[in-house]
Order: C-alpha cells, then sequence, then structure tokens
C-alpha cells in the first residue's frame, strides 16, 4: 500500500469517525424534535414509528376504516379493516376496493397499523398558546439582555484594571476573586436572600439584575487573560497622543478584544437564559415576571400526561440560544481559545 493511498484511508476513517460522533452529539436533539411533532395517539401506541405519522386510514361510503399490514399468500399488503372477528376478520383493498372484502384468518389485535408520514405542526401553535408563550419571552429577553450588558461593563472595566493597572494587594485581590468560583450557591443563597428581603427585592428583577452590575470571577478571568495578549506599546501610543485610561480602554482594548467579549455575551446570555433556580427563589409568587425556564416548569407539571407538547416547549424554549451559537460560533471559538496563551 501506497502512503497516499494509506493517507486517504486515514482520513475516511477519521471523518467517518467525527461524523460518529456528531450524530451521537446530536442524537437527544434529533429524538425532541421528533417527539415534539408526534400526536397524542401515537406517543401513547406501542411500536409506533420513530417519525411523527398518524395511522393511516381509509374512507369507503361515509365510514372511515383502520388500515393494518395484513400478511396474505406470503406477502405483507395494506389492507383497511372493515369487519372485526375473534378468529377471523374481513378487510378492504384501498387501492381496489370495488373487489370486494378479503377474508383473513387470525386476530386482528397482533396485525401492525400502517403509518403515514403527519408531523403535528400544531403542537407548537398549542404550546405557544396555553403557556403564554410571547409573555414569558419578552421576561427572558429583557432579563438576558439586562444581565448580559450588566456583565459586560463590569467585567471589563475588573479585567482591564487587573491587566493593566499596578496598585498594592493586585496578586492578592486577584486571586481571592478567582477563588470565588470555588464558592458553591447554596453557600451564599441564604444570606442573599436574607439581605434582598431586607431592602424589599424579593418579588422584583432587581435581584437578578443588581448583581450582574459588579463583575464575576469567571469573565474576569476570560478577558484579563485576552487584555495580555494585547501590547502595551498600543497604551503607550495612545497615552502619548492624550488618551487616558478609559479613552484608552474605549479605542484601543475593546475593539482587539472582541472575540473574548463575545465569548463572555454567549456565555452569560446563555446562562441567563437557562437559569432556572434563581428566578424561582426570587420570583416564585409574581407569575407575570417568571422566565421561560420557571413558566415552561409549571408547564411540565400541568400537561405531563403529553409528551409532545412539553418537548415543543423545550425546542421553542433553546431556538434563541442555538440560533445566536451558529451566528458567533467562530468569533466565540476564537475567543476562547485565544484567552488560554498568555504573552
Amino acid at each position: 500500500m501506497t502512503p497516499y493511498a494509506a493517507r486517504r484511508i486515514r482520513t475516511a476513517l477519521m471523518t467517518i469517525v467525527m461524523f460518529g460522533i456528531v450524530v451521537a452529539f446530536l442524537s437527544p436533539l434529533v429524538q425532541m424534535t421528533l417527539s415534539s411533532l408526534k400526536s397524542e395517539r401515537q406517543v401513547s401506541q406501542a411500536h409506533a414509528p420513530l417519525l411523527p405519522s398518524d395511522p393511516r386510514t381509509f374512507t369507503h361510503e361515509g365510514r372511515q376504516y383502520d388500515v393494518y399490514r395484513v400478511p396474505v399468500d406470503g406477502a405483507v399488503r395494506e389492507l383497511a379493516l372493515v369487519k372485526k372477528g375473534r378468529a377471523e376478520s374481513e378487510f378492504l383493498d384501498p387501492a381496489a376496493p370495488e373487489k370486494g372484502t378479503v377474508v383473513w384468518r387470525g386476530s386482528w389485535r397482533t396485525l401492525e397499523p400502517s403509518w403515514v408520514l403527519a408531523p403535528q405542526w400544531s403542537n407548537y401553535a398549542a404550546v405557544w398558546r396555553l403557556i403564554d408563550f410571547p409573555r414569558l419571552l419578552l421576561n427572558t429577553i429583557t432579563l438576558a439582555v439586562i444581565s448580559t450588558i450588566g456583565t459586560v461593563l463590569s467585567c471589563t472595566l475588573v479585567a482591564y484594571g487587573f491587566a493593566r493597572f499596578r496598585f498594592p494587594g493586585r496578586g492578592p485581590l486577584f486571586t481571592l476573586l478567582i477563588a470565588t468560583i470555588f464558592l458553591p450557591t447554596a453557600v451564599t443563597l441564604i444570606p442573599t436572600y436574607t439581605i434582598f428581603v431586607q431592602i424589599g427585592w424579593v418579588g422584583t428583577w432587581l435581584p437578578l439584575l443588581v448583581p450582574t452590575f459588579f463583575a464575576n470571577a469567571y469573565s474576569v478571568f476570560l478577558l484579563r487573560q485576552y487584555f495580555l495578549t494585547i501590547p502595551r506599546e498600543m497604551d503607550e501610543a495612545a497615552s502619548i497622543d492624550g488618551a487616558g485610561p478609559l479613552r484608552t480602554l474605549r479605542s484601543v482594548i475593546v475593539p482587539q478584544a472582541w472575540p473574548a467579549i463575545t465569548a463572555v455575551i454567549l456565555f452569560n446570555f446563555v446562562y441567563t437564559w437557562n437559569d432556572y433556580f434563581t428566578p424561582l427563589v426570587y420570583l416564585s409568587g409574581r407569575p407575570e415576571l417568571q422566565p421561560l425556564q420557571v413558566g415552561l416548569a409549571a408547564f411540565n407539571g400541568l400537561y405531563s400526561t403529553k409528551p409532545a407538547y412539553i418537548q415543543a416547549g423545550a425546542m421553542m424554549t433553546i431556538a434563541v440560544p442555538v440560533i445566536l451559537f451558529i451566528c458567533f460560533q467562530r468569533t466565540f471559538v476564537r475567543g476562547i481559545m485565544s484567552t488560554g496563551v498568555e504573552k
């Protein structure tokens, strides 16, 4: 075997393996999409097909009959059941009803029904109406956008300070900030909730939005690592031209740090979009202010007997983060990779 042929084989094998990994990774999403389009009858019926389908029917002389797959003379035919019986039943060929009925001996209950592809797009319309989706969507978008703005502004300023300024205690302060990443949320839940109760913020969006304007350790670390890759000579050139620290940040640092800022935006937006516990704690008595995750959980409890509705609601909820990631995936990956290199 020549080296070229061996290289071709290795490339083909790697392509197959990568394709298998992608299929396995996306299989839950595909399964959820297909389940959201199924009818209630298909979900509750055993041996139903994977694709969203409805049992095939045939109308004859004003009456509707179910179509089954019937073994006849060594072949399987799709026939309409017109007369049920214990030992024998009568079927009609939908392709040639003028030929009359066909008697088949056996229990018709053992036969498999014939299915026809029929996605139930009405499931999404029903969920949109039942869950009051526009209100929940507006609440979620508002919370995600405001918290993302607060996070980007505060974390950019804090990261700029740690990356460019020298002041006493900078190292210990940065270490202390990074150490808060390891602090479990359950430890701070009761103290922070008590504070927000005392100042009258429980039942409003303030406990969800105000803390985002005071930075968080992970985003600060991500931005600081990227700022360190930007040469200091550019800051010095801006200073010679008369630019102050804030002007340097706005005109020199931020334009070059958009990959890292985009990564922070996506991280925070998706986190806020998917956050369930915090809004549940502070907005449990205010359904008009609750975001999608809390509203969807309540909807799942009410319609637990209709899994297609639950899957449709989940698909509608994850649509926005998926679209954002598809649109900004290159910038996002570039920002994540660049922050791992410190110059």
